[in-house]
């Protein structure tokens, strides 16, 4: 067995333990699924002494993409165990990027694209916005969500398989469910099976969110891990098979997911309108991510968000401080999107030369923030260039 193998083995044991446990997957997109069966690591402190074993291996084979990965499953894992490491320490080994955060002149000019965008449907700047946008977006009852989302997943595939060159195939799953979490839809899988998860909890439905939630979760996060898998089963490639959200690849997954409409629908007006609008949100949540844990007060982060985002309600921006503050995985999980959106924000307004190279090689590797500055060095710095 190969240290890649081996580094799988106990990341698999890992993933049994915590779902034995009933706490937070460690897997959430299996490339390289297998049939036999795991048994759960005994305990937290087991699986982060091996981890650190491997690593020593890795550093004594020089195996740079073995080393970073499991730099962030140990970060994570020790975060689980009740470390915690400085928001750039810890952001730096599990998402691999930094977290210097964008100029406010920058965040203001992408909120005035944003209210610009938002003027030409006829939708003010103002508490109300959020509102008004969603009704724009025309509703449609939840339970004709899946079909819509099929439909325009079906509308979008081409084009994004001729951006990205894949051809890999996968079937789709969609399911309903309830829980207290602060995602509305979410996407996992295991080699061409991908099931997307709709929490009714947060899920609203609209003509609009079904196009952008196609492209996102199924031709951005499930067409990717499919076609990583595709290349797995002939060829031995040299990065870990088993993608975890406090993983490096997960800038790419989340950037290039909330971007893909600025690429594959520039003329849907009200889609890169809603994109636009997220955009600027995520900086701004990235604001409050920094803030927080450079320890701003939470009455000033409160009114922060509510003077940056006037459509924000006190129960949103409570849930955002909690996850970015208090949850081991969010706190690094949650920086992917901001970090990711925006540099894929910019590459959308790059000439097509490098955005040809960039997103077919998106969907070739899981790609770290590394890669993907290689492939752009003109690029803007992920994670931004300070606050």
């Amino acid at each position: 067995m190969n240290l890649r193998d081996e580094i799988e083995g106990t990341l698999r044991a890992w993933h049994a333990y915590e779902i034995k446990r009933g706490t937070n997957a460690v897997i959430d997109f299996d490339c390289h699924p297998t049939d036999e069966e795991i048994q759960p690591a005994d305990n937290r402190l087991e699986i982060y002494r091996r981890l650190g074993d491997l690593r020593a291996r890795a550093e004594q084979a020089g195996a740079v993409r073995l080393i970073v990965r499991l730099n962030a499953d140990r970060a994570y894992l020790g975060a689980l165990l009740g470390e915690r490491l400085p928001l750039s320490e810890y952001v730096a080994a599990t998402q691999g990027c930094g977290t210097a955060g964008w100029q406010d002149g920058y965040i203001t000019q992408r909120g005035e694209q944003a209210r610009q965008a938002l003027a030409a449907l006829g939708i003010d700047w103002s508490p109300d916005t959020s509102r008004d946008l969603h009704a724009f977006e025309a509703p449609i009852e939840t339970q004709d969500a899946p079909d819509a989302i099929r439909q325009a997943t079906d509308d979008y595939e081409r084009a994004v398989r001729q951006v990205t060159g894949s051809d890999a195939t996968f079937e789709l799953t969609i399911e309903t469910t309830e829980v207290d979490a602060y995602w509305a839809y979410w996407l996992d899988g295991a080699g061409h099976r991908v099931r997307l998860r709709l929490n009714l909890r947060n899920a609203s439905f609209t003509k609009v969110a079904a196009r952008q939630f196609a492209l996102h979760e199924v031709l951005g996060h499930g067409l990717q891990g499919a076609s990583w898998s595709a290349r797995c089963a002939p060829e031995d490639v040299p990065w870990v098979r088993l993608m975890s959200v406090h993983a490096p690849q997960q800038v790419l997954l989340e950037g290039l997911a909330q971007a893909l409409p600025l690429f594959i629908a520039p003329d849907d007006q009200a889609l890169v309108t809603r994109t636009k609008f997220d955009h600027y949100n995520q900086l701004v949540r990235a604001e409050l991510h920094l803030a927080l844990n450079l320890g701003a007060s939470i009455e000033g982060l409160a009114d922060h968000a509510h003077f940056r985002m006037p459509w924000t309600r006190d129960a949103v921006i409570a849930d955002l401080l909690t996850d970015r503050g208090a949850d081991p995985q969010l706190r690094s999980y949650q920086w992917a999107y901001p970090a990711g959106f925006d540099w894929f924000a910019n590459l959308a307004e790059a000439g097509p030369t490098t955005k040809h190279e960039v997103l077919q090689a998106a969907y070739r590797d899981p790609l770290t923030p590394t890669d993907l500055a290689a492939l752009w060095p003109a690029g803007p710095t992920i994670g931004g260039q300070g606050a």
